[in-house]
């Protein structure tokens, strides 16, 4: 598999086990919140930039799929870590509405969900992504 270069990147993709109210008990639907995301160390995180749009990914089998959305704020650190301020979306997308969707079922997250942060999506399927959500939540995550 190639390395992914730059022009490859459409957002980066962190993942989580926890579901958002474990995370953060206080963060409610349309609020934005900045959390600190563990990475793993590899070529990638010379890759990443604040400003770069992100999304949280909740795995496992309950409500798996996007649940946040936003931009890379600060990282990598020495931990390895990063900032991400995102918004809690009100109503997640869910992982086999995504799956179904020809742009995105060739996805990371979707090809190796036991993969280890950053994952990624494309330009074609961040944009897929950006199409479910309205323009408001786009608009508070920084998404233009």
């Amino acid at each position: 598999m190639a390395r992914l270069q730059t022009d490859d990147l459409g957002c980066w993709v962190f993942k989580t086990s926890a579901p958002p109210r474990a995370l953060a008990p206080s963060w409610r639907p349309g609020e934005s919140l900045v959390l600190r995301r563990c990475v793993r160390p590899s070529y990638r995180l010379g890759l990443m930039a604040p400003g770069q749009r992100c999304l949280l990914w909740l795995s496992g089998r309950v409500d798996p799929g996007v649940h946040a959305v936003g931009v890379l704020v600060a990282g990598p650190d020495a931990e390895p870590a990063v900032e991400v301020e995102l918004v809690l979306l009100r109503l997640p997308l869910a992982r086999p509405s995504l799956a179904a969707a020809s742009e995105l079922s060739r996805a990371e997250v979707l090809r190796a969900p036991f993969g280890s942060n950053p994952s990624y999506l494309t330009p074609a399927q961040l944009a897929a992504v950006g199409r479910r959500l309205d323009a408001g939540t786009r608009r508070a995550a920084g998404w233009g």
